[in-house]
């Protein structure tokens, strides 16, 4: 059963910035449902993926997780 995760990534502060996130985490799991804050630097991630496993490939794309 997916679990959402809430995280804060201080770097995300354009569209392409969101897109990569957004993907890196689709890379991981595709079923993934990820909302992204643009102005408060939140994601919302509804996935089974762990955290670990989220903040690396968020990590691997960039960007990170505060």
């Amino acid at each position: 059963m997916p679990d959402t995760l809430e995280l804060t990534v201080p770097s995300i502060v354009c569209d392409r910035c969101v897109q990569a996130v957004t993907q890196a985490i689709q890379g991981i799991d595709a079923q993934a449902e990820v909302r992204i804050n643009l102005q408060t630097k939140q994601v919302s991630i509804k996935t089974i993926v762990d955290l670990e496993a989220l903040k690396a490939a968020i990590d691997a794309a960039g960007h990170e997780v505060a």
